[in-house]
């Protein structure tokens, strides 16, 4: 094989068919009028899908919830118009030859800026972080509510004709709200002292998507241990408790997991098998049995923390990434910085183009190009 053969193999998730590895992944850009995307939005992802990227993976669009996004540009996946403008984007996907799917998200109680919403936030026990409140805790009510909005964006992503979609659980927003102790304290049946019973809310958001879209449609849920409030929080400090934590979730429903971590070459649980171990995503696939997404870091030489205080990064080597996918470690490899920069980096490691990588600048996240 030669140094990328292992990123262009062909990954089959039950009726879907990827020409490669390389996903897209969701990055928040925020550039949505009244929610609404449009023909900007669906010329961006025309031409990641036309660069050969083999999944894409929108950024995050918000369910039909009071408070559910934290900046006024985040997409809705929900109403006439924004649904308008989806199908846009994916028949401007469809027709470059990509696959693509909406990640489906609500950000909770997490703050983005000075933006507030018009209703008050929403999460779990009424917190943003361990002992730091803000906004309201869900009734039962709300959260019945909220996941039978989940099931309608699903449900209106395959009517719409996305390939799959992605429910956004990780970084400290709602989903991962509810599996984060520091910021679920409830004592009824959606709280509890141990993860698998925190986990919940997700199993039955899952459980409610798989019945609205049928078994065939594949469904993404991606997670983290870190947080976007405490970097250093570990859900699952051992394999065990990844287990009671995932494995409900892909009873539920979950065909793969999309696995987030700061570093994809950092080891999960070094203490077990060495600073070479599994990574995160290795960790699940081994202990769900599920495909899995690896993401952080590809090809660039500085952490994606940088970018929010504007900092660039430098191309990096992919002997790493290729290595760990060449023994199966995980399915699909998540790129986002670089594929901000540079729509047609997947062309560049394949070799159809003699251009040099571009690594990531800042700047371009105030650009839809």
């Amino acid at each position: 094989m030669t140094t990328t053969d292992t990123l262009f193999r062909p990954f089959t998730l039950g009726n879907l068919t990827l020409k490669n590895r390389i996903v897209m992944a969701p990055m928040t850009r925020g550039m949505a009028p009244n929610g609404i995307p449009g023909a900007r939005q669906a010329e961006y992802y025309r031409r990641r899908a036309a660069g050969d990227v083999g999944l894409i993976l929108s950024e995050g669009t918000v369910i039909d919830r009071p408070a559910s996004r934290n900046m006024a540009g985040i997409p809705l996946f929900h109403g006439a118009a924004a649904l308008a403008g989806w199908q846009e984007v994916i028949e401007a996907v469809h027709g470059a030859g990509g696959r693509m799917g909406p990640q489906i998200w609500h950000t909770g109680s997490t703050r983005a800026g000075e933006w507030e919403p018009e209703a008050p936030v929403e999460s779990p026990s009424g917190l943003v972080g361990p002992n730091d409140p803000r906004g309201q805790a869900m009734t039962e009510e709300d959260i019945a509510d909220t996941i039978a909005a989940f099931a309608r964006a699903a449900a209106d992503a395959q009517r719409l004709g996305f390939d799959v979609v992605e429910l956004h659980g990780a970084h400290g927003y709602l989903i991962d709200q509810f599996f984060w102790e520091g910021t679920n304290t409830r004592t009824g049946p959606y709280g509890g002292a141990t993860l698998k019973e925190r986990a919940r809310f997700a199993a039955e958001a899952v459980a409610a998507v798989r019945a609205a879209v049928g078994p065939d449609f594949p469904l993404i849920l991606r997670v983290s241990q870190w947080k976007q409030q405490d970097y250093s929080v570990k859900l699952a400090p051992t394999p065990e408790a990844l287990t009671d934590w995932l494995a409900p979730l892909a009873e539920a429903g979950v065909d793969m997991f999309h696995c987030s971590q700061r570093r994809f070459w950092e080891p999960e649980f070094p203490e077990l098998d060495g600073e070479e171990g599994l990574n995160f995503a290795g960790w699940t696939k081994k202990l769900t049995g599920k495909p899995t997404i690896s993401v952080g870091s590809v090809s660039l030489a500085g952490d994606f923390f940088g970018a929010f205080g504007g900092q660039g990064s430098e191309a990096a080597g992919l002997e790493k990434l290729t290595a760990r996918m060449e023994r199966d470690e995980f399915d699909l490899i998540a790129v986002g910085r670089a594929l901000i920069s540079d729509a047609n980096w997947v062309k560049k490691i394949h070799g159809d183009t003699a251009e040099p990588l571009k690594g990531f600048d800042a700047a371009d996240l105030a650009e839809l190009a």
